[in-house]
């Protein structure tokens, strides 16, 4: 009997850094544990532009990689800027291209704000069914420009199902899409065990000192940094604290973080790693005392789950899944995004109560490990490519029809 084949959009992939391309990784791994065959299409806009003056035909590169059909596409170059809609007729060309090769029983686009309506439109015109995931910056970032907001309503209408990492954005999704509330489900991310005495010691860990407050990414706008640093500037006079940061400013923000750090006035209690891989980022987390993810919103991000692995004490926004997954007092700190006032409160009761950080921590260990194991996912995801393949079953019999 052939197998299910699945093809995945999405805007990275492993080794591409970021936190989509390690759920696409993940989920890839599921589907291929449960029987499917599956296949990755990667593409993203911003490959369009070349600044090199260099031209190019559009291609697809395909490579088996963990048991996974990946097949990286490139638009073509033909002139200084490729237009967007020259970006995406050449991808939809050659996601129809694989399609026309493998059969594709369900397609699955990640993030709909790029992925979305290519993959979405090409579905429908086979009449082969199509999820969407919505992760986070797509329904609280991207819908906030007028260009993408028709576009994102018509990838809701016309998704058999749509899945969401929080309840946050699934409320967002029914107020512009009233249908998706009739097809969707909002279920967190899941990790897998990390064994952290297997670690090696990071570079930065000799000069930690004091009470070691830590936020791990790639910082930019929605990471509410700002109001850490503020935070960690005013109890200077008060706390022998450091502020680790595992990770770095995005470019095309550096400026504007280069100023706040200046006007924090953190000074030297402030200690950048810049871009590492995953394993030394990791390794930080038991070196620090209380871990903050001050975001102003942020879907379901991994570096809270690595950091309840990690069995750190948490202060973390109402925002998302942080929100969802944090319960105050319990397995962590919540407070208001955007408030300084509140996460200096939260810092210096969490710096003065050495025995509380551990009962938190150890609180957060034992909910990450039961409720967001990878088995809970997994489960979360069959259900959702059975009902989406029961859709189109249903469809090709008659007995109801797609919007």
């Amino acid at each position: 009997m052939d197998k299910t084949k699945i093809c995945i959009t999405t805007l990275e992939y492993p080794p591409d850094i970021g936190g989509v391309g390690e759920s696409v990784h993940r989920i890839s791994q599921m589907l291929i544990e449960s029987g499917y065959e599956v296949h990755v299409a990667v593409f993203r806009s911003k490959q369009r532009l070349v600044s090199d003056g260099s031209r190019r035909r559009a291609s697809c590169t395909t490579m088996f990689q963990d048991g996974v059909f990946v097949h990286r596409i490139k638009s073509a170059v033909r002139e200084n800027v490729t237009e967007i809609q020259d970006f995406f007729s050449d991808v939809y060309f050659q996601i129809k291209c694989l399609h026309q090769k493998y059969n594709f029983d369900l397609f699955h686009a990640f993030f709909i704000n790029e992925t979305g309506y290519v993959t979405t439109l090409l579905a429908k015109e086979n009449d082969v069914p199509v999820i969407n995931s919505v992760r986070g910056s797509d329904l609280h970032k991207h819908i906030f420009n007028p260009k993408n907001h028709a576009q994102i309503t018509w990838i809701l209408e016309n998704s058999a199902w749509v899945t969401f990492v929080s309840r946050d954005l699934q409320k967002r999704a029914g107020v512009i899409a009233p249908s998706v509330k009739l097809k969707s489900s909002a279920f967190w991310n899941s990790i897998a065990p990390i064994n952290f005495e297997q670690l090696p010691t990071p570079p930065l860990v000799n000069e930690l000192s004091g009470i070691v407050i830590g936020s791990s990414g790639r910082f930019r706008d929605k990471k509410g940094i700002e109001f850490l640093l503020d935070a960690c500037a005013s109890l200077d006079k008060e706390l022998d604290l450091t502020l680790l940061l595992i990770g770095d400013f995005i470019d095309k923000e550096r400026e504007y973080w280069e100023q706040q750090l200046q006007q924090s006035g953190i000074g030297n209690r402030l200690r950048i790693t810049g871009i590492t891989g995953r394993q030394e980022a990791l390794a930080y987390l038991p070196h620090l005392d209380i871990f903050v993810i001050p975001s102003l919103h942020d879907g379901c991000p991994n570096t809270l789950l690595e950091a309840m692995l990690a069995s750190r004490a948490i202060i973390g926004t109402r925002v998302d899944a942080i929100a969802e997954i944090l319960e105050d007092g319990v397995n962590g700190l919540l407070v208001n995004p955007g408030s300084t006032e509140e996460l200096i409160t939260s810092l210096r009761y969490l710096a003065a109560q050495p025995e509380l950080r551990q009962k938190l921590g150890a609180a957060a260990k034992i909910k990450v490990s039961q409720q967001l194991a990878p088995s809970v996912e997994h489960q979360n995801w069959i259900n959702v490519y059975q009902r989406a393949l029961a859709i189109s079953e249903s469809v090709l019999l008659g007995e109801i029809s797609l919007v």
